[in-house]
Parts: structure tokens; C-alpha cells; sequence
């Protein structure tokens, strides 16, 4: 793959007006926003974003921008998250690149028409779908995962051929700062703008009216976006904050399943969206699973988590305030339980003798905090899981295939992955969305294509057999209906209902 030219000098200087490191960003006031949004919409009816070449250009440019600012985004992460190197680059930075790459190099096969199977009636005809990019989209990032949920969802618009503005999540603000600076450098100016925006502003620029509107957040958020959405009939993408339930079976490796419960739950300090939010435990093995995630957090975090470059912070003094009233109403710790207001810090810490009734079962958890419950079998645990709203996702740990199977298909979640977490939300050629409380619709590789395309359904059509299609035409009668009515019977088994149209 050749590389893009380098950004020229005048755009440096043009971004470099815009804001310097170190510089607090202003946030953008909703009329700029309209303002830019009716640059992106001018930008797209020229067609300046439908070509391949563009395309593939500004993927490219994406890349490169993470390549040669690596160590800025490492730095930012870290002061807005204490986000250690290798979570930086493993979590944030080589998602986005996989994601970016994996477009480029299947964008001519999904651009391609799709076609599809013809009738009796359209035998001598072309039936395709074609998919056509949705115009001005409006992506929406989480301060949880702040590079990854602004510019996966980026990579499948820019694919598309849309032009986006992507306001990054405030409460990372020096992420967010980065990337306002850095946007302008690598891709189009007109195509693409990157805003800092309220949360309580966002509301008032979706009612801007853009084509889709791609969310990720909190249930609370997501349902005032999709409010001001539904207001002007914008169609959106919810990818929401869950309960997501893991159940540990009897029959595991205990060791194992703890070292990657705890690897999920404990990353970036507890806030993630994917991250098992409780455990449901078989009864017999809650005392060696609550043993071994205990050594498992000696052993990535050492005796004193405060001092491990390993772990991270709580994003900001509200988050920290909330999690740290909600551990101190629930259950029994552990292990943890451990509050430094003053670098946002909270142990990582495993509650037990936790019940349904608790506060941290009545919310997501954002926070290093892992509530054990217990249940005597999996029909118990089927049955808790089901009376719960629809989860992003579901985990299984379990030896036996059968126990999985049935978590699998007698559960309903956006996702499901047995004996380990997160992996599932990660990969190119699988969906990442939510159902039901959850959210909606999906991301990720062709699918983040498909999310930012309009699949239009076409007809190519020829004048040939009109001694055929006549028999449509008024003034009606029974002949010509007895025919089309034995015609579509030809065809009802391999095709489906034949019309004569």
C-alpha cells in the first residue's frame, strides 16, 4: 500500500491556527456547527467524497495520522485516563488501523453491486442492489474508549463515501483536543470537521438534521440523542452502556477464567462498555474463583495497585463520586475498596454476598469494580439473565459445550463469547452493536460499511416481452388473470410468488 503525501505546510499552518498543544480547545457553539455541516453537505453534492481514490486517500491519511502521532495519543490517553502505553496502543491505536486497513483492502469488493437472484418475470432482466453512501453523518464518541469509538466508526463512513463530523467525548478532554488539532492535518477540510461539544449541546446539533447519527454512550445520553433524531426523522446507531452478565460455570478452568474476567473488568481502570459487569458464579466454585481473581490482581497490579503503572483513573471527579457511593452501599469487598479523591482512584475490587436488590445491580458499572453473585445451577443463571434488559454482551465460562450452547441460544444480547471476554467486540469480521436497552445496529468492518450505506434495490428493465406483461394492464379480466395467477405457480417453490409485473 503507497502512502499519502505528507500534509502540506499550508495546511499545517491553517491547523495550526485552529489550536496549539497545550491550548484548551473552545467548545464549538451549535451555529458553527450548522455552519460546518453545510460545508460537508456542499463537499458531498459535488461528489467531492464518492470516488475510490478519495477513499481509499483518506483511509490511508488516517493511518499515517496514527502512525506518526502515536506518541501524542499516548500522552493524551494518559492525562485524561492515566491510560497506560500498552492499552494506548492495543485497545485504541491498532483497533482503528486494523479497522482502516481491512477497508482498504476490501473497498473495491464491497463498492461492487450486489446482484441478486431473478424470477420468472425477470429472468431477461439485471436485479442488484447498490449501496450508496447516506450523505452528512454525525459520529458521537465515548470518553471510555475515545480514539476507538470516534474513528472505527469514521473508517465504515469515510468507506461509504459520507462526510462526517465526529465530536469526541468532552470528558477526555485532551484526547478530544488532539484530535480537533490533528483531523485537519490528514483529511479533507470540507469533507470531514471535527467539533468539541456539551453533552448537553449535542442534542441541539443533531436537530441540525444529518444523515445518520452513529452514538456510543450511556443509556441516559443515547436516549436524548435518539429523541432529537427521531425529531427530524435522522436515522441512528446506539451502541449503549449494558449490565453485561458472565456466568462461571463448575465445570472450568477456574485459573484461567479468572485471569480474563479480571484482564476485561480491570482494563482501563473499569471503564469500558464491554466489560463483564457482574458475575454469576456456580455456587461450588465462588470461593476458588473469588481466591484466584484476588492473585490474579497481585499479579498484574502488585501489592499496591496505587503505585502500578498498569492501572488507570477514573475519567473525571463525577464518575469517581459515583462509583465510590455505589461500592460503599453494596455487598461485602473482598478485596479492594481502597478511594484516593485526589488522583481519582479507586482499588480494584471484587464485592461478594451481593444481591439483586443492590445499587450496582441497578446500573452499569464504569468503574474497577467486580460484584460476584451465586446461583445453584444454569437454569438459574438463564433465568436471571433473562428477566434483565437485553445486554451488549453476554459471557460464558464453561468446559462444557452444552452449558455454552444453551447461554448462547437461550439468552439474548449483542454478542456472546465463551471462555474469555471482550475478544468478540473487537474483530473486523464480526458486528459490534447492541439490541433492545442495548442499542441498535452495528459496526465493524463491511458491517460499519453497510451502517453508513443506503442499499438501494434497482431494477434494469428492457421493453422485450410485452406480449407478456400486457396481461396487467386494465381493463381487467378473468383470462388474463387465470394466466398470470398459473404463471406465478411455476415458480413458488424455488422462488417464491412469480408476478407477472
Amino acid at each position: 500500500m503507497s502512502r499519502p503525501p505528507s500534509p502540506s505546510p499550508a495546511r499545517w499552518f491553517k491547523a495550526l491556527r485552529r489550536t496549539r498543544p497545550g491550548d484548551h480547545c473552545v467548545k464549538t457553539h451549535p451555529v458553527e456547527c450548522g455552519d460546518l455541516l453545510r460545508r460537508a453537505r456542499v463537499a458531498f453534492e459535488a461528489g467531492r467524497s464518492l470516488k475510490e481514490g478519495f477513499r481509499l486517500a483518506q483511509l490511508q491519511a488516517l493511518v499515517q495520522l496514527l502512525d506518526e502521532h502515536e506518541g501524542d495519543f499516548v500522552d493524551a490517553l494518559g492525562r485524561d485516563l492515566h491510560k497506560p502505553r500498552f492499552e494506548t496502543l492495543v485497545s485504541e491505536l491498532v483497533l482503528v488501523k486494523n479497522e482502516a486497513l481491512h477497508a482498504i483492502n476490501n473497498l473495491k469488493k464491497w463498492m461492487q453491486p450486489q446482484f441478486v437472484e431473478r424470477n420468472l418475470s425477470t429472468t431477461m432482466d439485471e436485479c442488484l442492489v447498490v449501496r450508496e453512501p447516506l450523505g452528512v453523518v454525525f459520529i458521537i464518541g465515548t470518553w471510555c474508549s475515545p480514539v476507538q469509538m470516534c474513528l472505527v466508526p469514521l473508517v465504515g463512513a469515510i468507506a461509504a463515501g459520507n462526510c462526517a463530523v465526529i465530536s469526541p467525548s468532552e470528558n477526555t478532554v485532551h484526547t478530544a483536543e488532539l484530535l480537533h488539532r490533528l483531523v485537519p492535518f490528514y483529511l479533507d477540510n470540507e469533507c470531514f470537521h471535527v467539533i468539541i461539544a456539551g453533552t448537553h449541546d449535542l442534542p441541539d446539533i443533531v436537530e441540525l438534521k444529518f444523515d445518520h447519527v452513529f452514538f456510543t454512550g450511556s443509556k441516559e445520553e443515547g436516549g436524548r440523542i435518539a429523541q432529537a433524531a427521531a425529531s427530524t426523522l435522522t436515522p441512528v446507531t446506539l451502541i449503549l452502556g449494558s449490565k453485561n452478565p458472565c456466568y462461571v460455570d463448575q465445570h472450568c478452568d477456574v485459573a484461567t477464567a479468572a485471569q480474563r474476567i479480571a484482564w476485561a473488568r480491570f482494563h482501563n481502570a473499569g471503564q469500558s462498555l464491554v466489560a463483564p459487569d457482574y458475575v454469576l458464579c456456580h455456587t461450588d466454585v465462588k470461593a476458588e474463583l473469588v481466591q484466584a481473581l484476588k492473585s490474579c490482581l497481585t499479579q498484574f497490579y502488585g501489592s499496591d495497585p496505587q503505585e502500578s503503572r498498569s492501572f488507570g483513573r477514573m475519567v473525571n471527579q463525577e464518575v469517581l463520586n459515583r462509583m465510590r457511593d455505589i461500592l460503599w452501599r453494596c455487598g461485602k469487598v473482598a478485596v479492594g475498596g481502597q478511594v484516593v479523591e485526589a488522583e481519582k482512584y479507586i482499588a480494584p475490587t471484587i464485592l461478594t454476598e451481593v444481591v439483586e436488590s443492590d445499587p450496582i445491580m441497578q446500573q452499569e458499572v464504569f468503574g474497577p469494580v467486580l460484584p460476584i453473585m451465586t446461583v445453584n445451577n444454569i437454569n438459574e443463571a438463564i433465568a436471571f439473565i433473562n428477566k434483565q434488559a437485553k445486554a451488549l454482551c453476554v459471557y460464558a465460562y464453561s468446559s462444557d459445550s452444552k452449558v455454552v450452547s444453551r447461554l448462547m441460544s437461550e439468552t439474548s444480547s449483542g454478542s456472546f463469547c465463551s471462555n474469555d471476554s471482550v475478544l468478540q467486540s473487537v474483530m473486523v469480521a464480526l458486528p459490534f452493536g447492541g439490541v433492545g436497552a442495548s442499542g441498535m445496529g452495528s459496526c465493524h468492518g463491511r458491517y460499519s460499511f453497510d451502517t453508513f450505506s443506503h442499499m438501494k434495490s434497482c431494477l434494469l428493465r428492457g421493453t422485450r416481452f410485452e406480449c407478456v406483461t400486457y396481461l396487467r394492464y386494465p381493463p381487467y379480466d378473468d383470462r388474463n388473470l387465470s394466466l398470470m395467477m398459473w404463471a406465478s405457480t411455476l415458480s413458488q417453490k424455488s422462488q417464491g410468488w412469480c408476478h407477472i409485473m
